[in-house]
């Protein structure tokens, strides 16, 4: 499908991790603007503000990018629309540090993935990637946690003494847990009910660009026929694809694909249209490409979905023929929210709030329960989760 103009620009100033100027299709008479924009959002509609990134190598920058107005779309249909429960959990979750990942178990109960006392910081890894604190050894407190989804309390921790810098956490339909740990540069596999890895990607605290080394790993996917697909990540910017017996099978992009990532930092996998989607971060957008798990994807082009006000995409999440996405700090004129998005159209259907009080700065993960009915956001500043039910709902064209 082609695109506008904006967006090529917009692609263009991702690449440089800086949101773009107004010159990338909005009224040059931004003044009459401000002014619409007063009457449709509110008065403190500009002053909206970003906070900077906290495990990232980018920050918020002055954009004045503006987001579309909202207008009724004639061809709207009802679809599910994320609003918080309030009050959950019940009560604080103890020792909970920056939590990086959530996944939902095979009986629907949410898995976070958190760093305890640990933070990333700019201290956290030198020029080469490689993890400065190596000698405080790993986090001692469980940092694999199953809440309740009624109360948010907690039901079971494990993975005490293991981890250095948790990331993200993936369930399979099997109840196998996968990790990622970027200080480690590793991915690991744990059975149900196991405490120690039957399957490890990578080299220990080893980076590198070959096969057998990871970068900074992201995020794990793991297809219903056993496929893994592995973000690699916020060094080498690929996707790995591995037999489930972890047989490498294929790189994405290809030596030969025109398609570049910038930090694939989340994946989603659409079976039933063959496609693996990426939240490609830096490049503040989301792609889907052929997962190649039939003969028939190889030919598949990729999916973009690129809009103004979507910023850098943090997290995805899928359900049905939907894509549920989170973004993060990118600029002040780039609020903080969520996302539905229609990759088969290449569009947001809708957008959401992740807090009614504001208090998530950084989101971080997202995961859908395999019903539709409960959806769960983790943030790393602050260190948090929260819940959504979905309530049907008629988005505007451009909300």
């Amino acid at each position: 499908m082609g695109r506008p103009m904006y967006l090529s620009l917009v692609t263009v100033c991702a690449a440089a991790l800086l949101a773009c100027p107004l010159a990338t299709g909005w009224p040059v008479d931004s003044s009459f603007y401000d002014e619409i924009k007063r009457v449709v959002y509110g008065d403190d509609a500009a002053a909206t503000t970003a906070s900077p990134a906290v495990d990232s190598f980018a920050t918020a920058t002055d954009s004045p990018l503006l987001p579309p107005l909202s207008l009724p779309s004639s061809q709207a249909q009802n679809i599910n629309r994320p609003v918080e429960v309030e009050g959950w959990p019940k009560s604080p979750i103890p020792r909970l540090g920056q939590v990086s990942g959530v996944a939902i178990n095979t009986v629907g109960q949410p898995v976070i993935f958190h760093r305890g006392s640990r933070v990333w910081d700019e201290n956290s890894f030198n020029e080469t990637c490689h993890y400065q604190h190596i000698e405080e050894g790993p986090i001692l407190t469980n940092t694999i946690v199953t809440l309740s989804p009624k109360t948010g309390d907690v039901l079971s921790s494990w993975g005490a003494g293991f981890f250095y810098m948790p990331h993200g956490i993936t369930i399979d339909h099997q109840g196998n847990v996968w990790v990622t740990d970027v200080a480690m540069h590793q991915v690991f596999k744990f059975s149900p009910g196991a405490f120690r890895p039957s399957l490890t990607f990578g080299k220990r605290f080893e980076n590198g660009k070959g096969y057998r080394t990871l970068c900074q790993p992201t995020s794990v996917a793991i297809a219903s026929t056993g496929e893994i697909f592995i973000a690699d990540g916020y060094c080498n910017s690929r996707v790995l694809k591995y037999s489930s017996r972890g047989e490498l099978q294929r790189v994405f992009p290809h030596a030969n694909e025109f398609l570049s990532l910038q930090v694939p930092h989340s994946l989603a996998l659409l079976e039933q249209h063959d496609l693996v989607c990426i939240a490609d971060r830096e490049d503040m957008r989301v792609v889907c490409r052929g997962a190649e798990l039939s003969e028939g994807s190889r030919d598949q082009a990729p999916l973009t979905i690129q809009q103004p006000d979507l910023g850098r995409v943090y997290a995805i999440t899928s359900h049905g023929d939907l894509i549920y996405a989170v973004n993060g700090p990118t600029s002040p004129m780039i609020p903080v929210r969520g996302f539905t998005i229609n990759p088969m159209t290449e569009n947001i259907v809708d957008h959401w709030t992740i807090s009614k009080d504001a208090a998530v700065q950084v989101p971080h993960d997202i995961a859908i329960s395999k019903d539709g009915s409960s959806l769960y956001v983790t943030s790393i500043n602050p260190n948090r989760i929260v819940k959504y039910t979905m309530t049907s709902v008629v988005p505007l064209k451009s909300e």
